[in-house]
């Protein structure tokens, strides 16, 4: 580890990936370089995983921000975002990426007007995050220390995945410790050396224990007697160790040890409780108090929760950290606490009795909605997690579902699909009726958004979401959710291909919106239907609903549209589906003045997903009028677009691309430019006919009228099978 920290000091970054069981000593190796090098100039970065947080998102990193900013709970959020400025100072490249992080913390930002897609907005708070730790690495070396990376979540994962890579070109040690079910594909790179830790040898289990024991004699057989015992686990060992020499007959406390002969969890376990028993029944207590917060929990929220006087309190958790079972950070009332290790959390949760988890955690929730309600904005599972600890089911319930839509408000729709099935899962603990059924159908639409939006239009859980949600809104006789659930399914059928299926729900749309529904809803059932109207071959009535729909559209009034249908705007939608209608109907001059009202309708409202496929359609609608250079000029300010806001491609590239070659006389380029197209995952999807058709024709202009014919039939079997489907 030593030789690893000089090479880092040299600017040649190293990552140690230190791999063990519970109890086996991953921590404190790592505290024990922290300690050796305490004396030579570095910084020291410590993010810690829990599995009261594997859901949320950054977690390790916003609390490390928060930390090294200094924020106090009751600062201001102007004051807050002061401190936070004054951190970045050194390193941000301008108010974009502060603005990326004060949003990350829930602080007043002005990411909106950025108007970035979700992709690049997370590409760029990722390298805003990885830029400050450049720089703290330039003043001077780094110890990075990722502690029970077993416990990460999916966005901190990927995270730590860039840091790993990135750590080899700076001056930082970076030490990620975690537990050997976890899966991690680092352990190939170069830089970075793993570290497997097993059970001590008798040798150094004796030598531990001497160490522990200082100038406290032990006898050879109390020795022996720790050893065979403890079965090499370290944790064990100093536990069981301490116990003896805090007890004055130290035969007794062996006898009162846990046998052997259990399994060492249970056994460490076992030794942990006896250990909280000999401190005192009210530092014990406090503990459990603690072990019901978290891992982690501050002194306000503990002093709250445990009903004991500030003096009582201060003392017993002094008594604790005198021990050596928890870490104190701060002076009272700013400070705050961390277990030892995770397994003494367990250990103390364990010793509550159900009744009483059930009334501190019940006692919790109430006080985070009390007195803590800026915590509860930034981490709404918090409070689904106590209230569903507490019992309370209904509103655990309805508190995961705010904590996915929190989670998918901020493009973590991983963490949101968990937060959703756990409240799926917590459901099912209701009565039978209309208000369980009401619950479920919202966090069924909640989870097929987010698995749609994270798994694409085949997403099979997506469908299943949506279905199951138009059953239950079908029984309750919601219009509302059962609308959702039917433009769900159109969406996942419509965009995959499936024309005839699409347009009957599409039609189904237009039913339910039939009366005197929302206006929003009328304008997406027309939405619906103006495009399963194009792609069906009927342009006089995809034009008729572009037309309703226009007249319906208001930029301001549906703007949240853009979140909840599709990801695009609707009105400009309506645009760029009536100008390819009306060039189909042979009005090629209205065509183009629409198109071009919709272009510049998305370069105003400057969406990213919106304003790259106005930009696809008008590429299109050139390459329709044979006008390839101008066709051209559109197809490269999309490939733009799509690279500098990480977007996916709606249509295959190359297709445009050969449609123009061929069209300026290109037709060699052309075929290569289309043939590498339809090869491709893209050109495998529901545009392959329209690629396909571009071959065909380049193929004729080449003079390979066979090959020109095998394309045109395929393009035409293709479009019939989804025609049919």
């Amino acid at each position: 580890m030593l030789r690893r920290w000089e090479q880092a000091k040299a600017g040649e970054g190293r990552v140690v990936l230190i791999s063990g069981e519970p109890g086996i000593g991953k921590s404190r190796l790592a505290a024990a370089l922290s300690e050796s090098i305490q004396v030579e100039g570095h910084t020291r970065l410590r993010y810690f995983c829990s599995p009261h947080h594997q859901d949320s998102a950054l977690y390790p990193f916003i609390t490390q921000i928060e930390h090294a900013a200094g924020f106090a709970r009751d600062d201001a959020p102007e004051e807050k975002l002061g401190k936070l400025k004054k951190l970045l100072a050194p390193a941000a490249s301008g108010d974009d990426e502060t603005a990326l992080l004060a949003e990350l913390l829930s602080l007043p930002n002005s990411v909106a007007d950025l108007n970035l897609s979700p992709q690049r907005k997370r590409e760029m708070l990722f390298e805003a995050l990885l830029r400050q730790l450049e720089a703290v690495a330039r003043r001077q070396p780094v110890l990075m220390v990722f502690e029970d990376a077993h416990w990460v979540d999916p966005t901190s994962r990927e995270l730590l995945d860039l840091t790993v890579d990135r750590a080899r070109r700076l001056a930082v040690l970076l030490i990620v410790t975690f537990r050997p079910e976890f899966q991690q594909a680092w352990s190939g790179q170069t830089h970075v050396t793993v570290l497997g830790l097993n059970r001590l040898g008798e040798r150094d289990v004796t030598a531990l224990v001497r160490g522990l024991a200082g100038n406290t004699p032990l006898g050879s057989q109390i020795v022996e007697e720790i050893v065979e015992r403890t079965d090499g686990v370290p944790l064990f060992i100093e536990e069981l160790t301490k116990a003896v020499l805090e007890t004055g007959d130290r035969t007794a406390a062996l006898t009162a040890s846990p046998s052997v002969a259990s399994a060492i969890p249970a056994t460490l376990h076992a030794s942990l409780i006896a250990r909280l028993d000999r401190i005192g029944a009210a530092p014990k207590e406090v503990a459990q108090v603690g072990a019901v917060l978290g891992r982690e929990f501050g002194y306000e929220l503990i002093q709250q929760v445990a009903q004991r006087s500030e003096v009582d309190l201060q003392t017993e958790l002094a008594q604790l950290t005198d021990a050596g079972l928890l870490f104190c950070r701060g002076l009272a009332p700013q400070s705050s606490y961390l277990f030892k290790h995770a397994l003494v959390q367990d250990a103390a949760y364990s010793t509550l009795l159900r009744a009483r988890r059930q009334q501190l955690h019940a006692r919790v929730a109430a006080l985070l909605e009390q007195h803590f309600a800026d915590l509860i904005k930034r981490q709404p599972e918090l409070l689904a997690h106590h209230l569903t600890a507490a019992g309370n089911k209904e509103r655990s319930v309805d508190q995961w579902l705010k904590a996915g839509q929190h989670a998918a408000e901020r493009s973590a729709h991983i963490e949101a699909i968990r937060h959703f099935e756990r409240g799926l899962t917590t459901l099912k603990a209701l009565p039978e009726g209309p208000p369980r059924d009401g619950r479920e159908i919202e966090l069924q639409l909640a989870r097929g958004l987010s698995r749609l939006t994270a798994e694409g239009f085949l997403s099979v859980e997506a469908a299943q979401s949506y279905t199951r949600a138009r059953e239950l809104a079908e029984q309750r006789g919601d219009a509302r959710q059962l609308f959702m659930a039917v433009y769900g399914l159109w969406q996942l059928t419509g965009s995959t291909g499936n024309i005839r299926t699409g347009r009957r729900f599409s039609d189904e749309l237009l039913q339910l919106t039939a009366g005197d529904a929302d206006d929003g809803l009328r304008l997406q059932a027309h939405h619906s239907a103006w495009t399963a109207s194009l792609f069906a071959g009927d342009p006089l009535a995809a034009c008729k609903h572009c037309e309703a729909g226009r007249r319906l559209y208001d930029p301001e009034r549906h703007r949240s549209h853009r979140l909840l249908y599709g990801g695009h705007d609707p009105g400009v939608c309506a645009g760029y589906v009536a100008a390819q209608a009306h060039w189909l109907l042979g009005y090629p001059e209205k065509g183009l003045a629409i198109g071009n009202e919709a272009l510049t309708l998305a370069e105003r409202i400057a969406h990213p997903f919106t304003l790259e496929i106005t930009l696809l359609w008008n590429t299109i609608l050139r390459l329709d009028r044979r006008e390839p250079e101008l066709a051209l000029q559109r197809l490269d300010a999309y490939e733009a677009l799509v690279a500098e806001q990480q977007l996916a491609f709606v249509l295959e590239p190359s297709f445009l691309r050969g449609a123009a070659l061929s069209a300026q006389g290109a037709v060699d380029d052309a075929v290569v430019c289309l043939r590498a197209g339809l090869a491709g995952r893209l050109g495998r999807m529901t545009f392959r006919p329209y690629g396909l058709a571009h071959l065909a024709e380049a193929l004729a202009q080449q003079g390979e009228y066979g090959a020109s014919l095998a394309a045109a039939r395929e393009a035409i079997e293709a479009q019939r099978a989804a025609t049919a489907s």
